[in-house]
Parts: structure tokens; sequence; C-alpha cells
């Protein structure tokens, strides 16, 4: 896979444009409103995004009835040389709709121990931790 960047500006906003051909700004800027997603905002978009579609994908084969989908990833990053790479995420999925919860918990698991690429890129450089939630309910292993 390949994508491409190209400045936009004479300062550090860039678009990025994949094999699909969409198109993604992506900002740095510290004096004034950035005019696109800076790069460490788009890792935990990237982390909630091959999720949330592994575990839509997983729900729908299984005949589960999914009406609205929200996914909340929180970074937490660590001082490291000149750099403050993310040491760990949280992802927080709530779900809604005729979902029996055991499934959604499963499809989670799938999702960020078998199926999802950046979650699995990462792995061993950072980690990351998930909670399910259906219907406003929290989801556990003994439900």
């Amino acid at each position: 896979m390949t994508v491409t960047l190209t400045r936009q500006n004479d300062d550090y906003l860039f678009h990025a444009t994949g094999p699909n051909q969409h198109t993604v700004s992506m900002d740095f800027n510290k004096e004034g409103a950035p005019q696109g997603a800076s790069p460490m905002e788009l890792l935990l978009m990237a982390i909630g995004g091959c999720n949330a579609i592994d575990i839509i994908y997983v729900l729908k084969k299984q005949r589960q009835t999914v009406r609205g989908y929200t996914v909340k990833v929180t970074g937490e990053r660590a001082a490291v040389e000149k750099a403050n790479p993310f040491k760990s995420a949280r992802v927080e999925i709530y779900l809604e709709g005729d979902i029996v919860p055991a499934k959604a918990l499963r499809a989670a698991a799938l999702s960020f121990e078998q199926y999802c690429s950046v979650s699995m890129s990462l792995r061993g450089s950072m980690s990351i931790d998930y909670a399910v939630f259906v219907n406003g309910e929290k989801v556990t292993h003994s439900e």
C-alpha cells in the first residue's frame, strides 16, 4: 500500500491520499486553528476505525442489529527523548441496538486479538485495552 502526502501551504498542512483516492487533511499549527487532524490524532482514529469496522462486520454476520456505534479512543503519551509517542490507548465502544452483550464482547475480542491490522501493527510499542457498552450498560465477561 502506498499513500501520498502533498504540502498545501507554507507551513504544515498536508493532504494525504491513499489508493482509494480519498483525501485526509493533516496539519500541525501551534498558533492558529489547525486545518486538519494531527498525525497522532489520526493514529487514534485509525485504531478506533479499524476495530469499529471489524466489530460491525462480526456482529452483522451474527445477525445482530446495530443501530448506533460510537467509539472513544484516549491515548496516553510518554516523553521519550524529543518525541512523545503513545504508551497506551483506551478504547470505549458504545453500541445501540438489538445486540446480545456477549456477542458484542466476543466481536471486540476478535477484533483486538486477531483481525485489526492497526492494533496488530502497534503491538509491542503500546498497550491497547477496551471496554464494551451495549445500550448504556458495560459488558463484562460474566454476561
